[in-house]
């Protein structure tokens, strides 16, 4: 039996002054393409999760994280690959949100995340944000 691969990820929760939500959308050849996500992406080595995130979002939004603070760790076993999603909160930021690679994007409100589609690893995370 060989061992599994975990791939290290960071999650960015982008919440809005009208506390809306960033989503967005995954190209349909990556793992668990065509599904939404929060966005973020692979920790490269020598990288801290807080580094990794800065960089990510940064190369997909356009955007410059002044604070986050962490959300959750999320272990998640897939059948092909395992996944460690380290989470942030993020609701300061300089700079405005685009799709710079080309991904749909989009404000949601917390009560209609559940209309989207994401990877069964975000399941906790869309608990979590789920309307009281």
């Amino acid at each position: 039996m060989s061992a599994v691969h975990l791939v290290h990820v960071v999650v960015g929760v982008i919440i809005n002054i009208d506390n809306q939500i960033l989503i967005a959308k995954r190209a349909n050849h990556q793992h668990q393409g065509d599904k939404w996500e929060f966005p973020g992406g692979k920790v490269e080595k020598a990288e801290t999760p807080q580094q990794a995130l800065q960089r990510e979002l940064k190369e997909e939004l356009g955007i410059d994280i002044q604070s986050a603070k962490q959300f959750t760790k999320i272990k998640h076993q897939y059948s092909d690959k395992a996944v460690l999603l380290d989470v942030y909160e993020v609701r300061d930021w300089k700079g405005e949100a685009q799709s710079r690679e080309g991904q749909p994007l989009r404000w949601v409100d917390r009560s209609d995340l559940k209309h989207y589609d994401f990877p069964a690893a975000n399941a906790e995370i869309l608990s979590s944000l789920e309307p009281h």
